[in-house]
């Protein structure tokens, strides 16, 4: 997922560009066309880190049957889950969603494109994923490509989990982030693990103009143990406009961080957090 909430393209929340308009289409050609003039590139970086999270979580054994499914919050159209079970790239869907033929075609003559397509592509080490989103279009065209094994639009800001949800967290045994911790909080985190069974670790890419303490302060009090890879930032997407540069540049000093190289340069920047059981 990008970013998204309430509003349209032109909205500003607390500075920060908003892209709803993109997550209610019933295919994700608008999505790829819309981003792809500001690079957005943070699945990219997650790709490598989240494969290597899904196949350490899968190695353990819990005591329960089946592989432990990954939980993508914020999943739109399934953006993360076909990098993670699939021999593709971000630029090649860049690619893909953007060329001429693909505008060509009909949401029903794409879906079985996409299907086909990531059929031939699917990994041998695939691991379940189930998608939340509260884009009902975006997290329907992922289930039905079948980059999902299931998908659920619970807003966990405004409530429990339902309980179609509530069976699937039984399952979860890892949770994913990249570009939604600017619009959930601690309620949803919360709302999941009280649901979780499994243990369940999380790996989360959050902008720097985000502060995720709350977060961490939550999932303490569910027992995890979070750490902060602080040997890199992560570039996330380049900025719509000078308000918001100066929004990002102002934010990230007031969270005690340099701008310097990174959001000064025209670019929002992401930190990555592990969290897992234990204390260390």
């Amino acid at each position: 997922m990008a970013e998204s909430g309430s509003g349209g393209a032109e909205s500003v929340a607390s500075g920060k560009s908003r892209f709803d308009d993109i997550y209610d289409r019933p295919d994700p050609r608008m999505y790829f066309r819309r981003l792809a003039p500001l690079e957005y590139e943070i699945p990219h970086h997650a790709q490598p880190v989240f494969r290597q999270a899904a196949a350490q979580r899968a190695a353990l054994d819990d005591g329960r049957p089946h592989r432990p499914a990954v939980l993508d919050l914020c999943c739109s159209y399934g953006i993360n889950a076909a990098l993670l079970n699939h021999d593709v790239t971000l630029a090649e869907m860049y690619e893909r969603y953007t060329s001429p033929a693909c505008q060509d075609m009909s949401t029903a003559q794409l879906a079985a494109w996409d299907r086909e397509y990531y059929a031939e592509r699917r990994r041998a080490d695939t691991v379940p994923v189930f998608g939340l989103d509260v884009a009902a279009p975006a997290v329907r065209y992922a289930l039905e490509v079948g980059l999902l094994d299931a998908a659920f639009t619970d807003d966990l800001e405004q409530g429990p989990p339902g309980p179609e949800l509530m069976s699937a967290l039984a399952e979860v045994g890892l949770i994913t982030l990249t570009g939604g911790g600017s619009y959930i909080t601690a309620r949803t985190f919360t709302a999941l693990l009280d649901g979780t069974r499994r243990p369940v670790w999380i790996s989360a890419f959050v902008l720097r103009t985000v502060s995720y303490h709350p977060v961490v302060r939550t999932l303490a009090e569910h027992g995890l143990h979070t750490t902060l890879d602080v040997s890199r930032t992560y570039p996330q997407r380049l900025f719509t406009d000078e308000r918001e540069q100066r929004f990002a540049i102002a934010t990230v000093r007031a969270l005690g961080h340099d701008p310097a190289g990174r959001e000064a340069e025209g670019r929002f920047h992401s930190l990555h957090y592990e969290s897992r059981p234990g204390t260390g």
